[in-house]
């Protein structure tokens, strides 16, 4: 199997990225949480067909240890387990339980999340000393403002840290009040030292999130849902996506959204495949780039 053919199943990941040459996964993207607010996330998602008019199974649903072994057996040696809150007084606390988690799980590292609330600032603040490697703001489940005066601090915080932080800032599977990545750059301009990762690349809004990155040297992408053939059906890429790539190569990271994903992992890592393969002036170099070296880098473990 060419590394640019892409894995057809999960068993074949691990042959795969061995004969990319690849020590394993850094998934930027993936989501554990206290298991009271998981069951919550999961009968969310059972009722997708009302919320989103499409069916969601979660592919694996599973219980805590299962899910680690899972991501163990597909490679993923590294992983971002991002938590996030859709009220106020919920960030603290997670931000305590992604902390420990991320201490004391092998392969995780510490993450954190913010909302804006008065003390914002102080919980973001702690979470940096505490460790946390990545952050994640979900504008879209959370409901706010990015440009939320109560949140200006704490993005003054993060940018002088250096540390990633993923956001769901596109309208993507649904439209928020807030969502828009015209919206997020406001963020961006107030900001310019922050490091930012365009969540599911900014879905629907692909060519902005483009521009995002080409004006913006701390944008990234993440790769989350994007090209899969369930994401096709309701923001499908432009045709010419693995060519408008190329300027921001070295700027695409992986993402998978596990576990609450409804179809193998295996289809991520082959829609990234076939970008490389697609355009000859990505190919091999990229695929270890988005798979492994770039969100190695951003979460400080290579």
């Amino acid at each position: 199997m060419s590394g640019l053919e892409g894995p057809s199943s999960d068993e074949e990941v691990p042959d795969w990225l061995a004969g990319l040459g690849l020590p394993g996964l850094v998934d930027l993207h993936t989501h554990f949480l206290p298991e009271r607010v998981l069951r919550k996330v999961w009968d969310y998602f059972d009722l997708a067909g009302t919320h989103y008019g499409i069916e969601w199974p979660i592919r694996y649903r599973f219980d805590e240890p299962t899910r680690l072994d899972v991501l163990s057996g597909l490679g993923v040696r590294v992983f971002a387990p991002l938590v996030y809150p859709h009220k106020p007084g919920m960030a603290e606390w997670l931000n305590r339980w992604a902390l420990e988690f991320g201490r004391t799980t092998a392969g995780a590292v510490p993450t954190a999340t913010m909302y804006p609330e008065p003390g914002a600032a102080e919980y973001v603040a702690a979470a940096l000393e505490g460790g946390a490697r990545c952050f994640k703001v979900h504008v879209q489940v959370g409901g706010f403002d990015p440009r939320d005066p109560l949140l200006r601090r704490s993005w003054q915080l993060l940018a002088e840290s250096g540390v990633p932080v993923v956001v769901h800032c596109g309208h993507g599977p649904l439209r928020g009040e807030f969502t828009g990545m015209d919206v997020f750059a406001e963020v961006l301009e107030r900001h310019p030292g922050l490091v930012a990762v365009l969540a599911h690349a900014g879905m629907p809004e692909y060519g902005r999130a483009l521009e995002l990155a080409r004006d913006h040297p701390g944008v990234y992408l993440d790769t989350t849902m994007v090209g899969v053939v369930f994401s096709e059906r309701f923001a499908p890429l432009p045709s010419d996506w693995a060519d408008r790539l190329v300027p921001v190569a070295e700027r695409v990271v992986l993402g998978s959204d596990f576990p609450n994903i409804p179809y193998p992992y295996a289809e991520q890592l082959a829609a990234v495949a076939g970008w490389a393969a697609a355009e000859e002036r990505l190919g091999i170099p990229f695929l270890r780039a988005v798979l492994h070296d770039t969100p190695a880098r951003l979460l400080g473990c290579g």
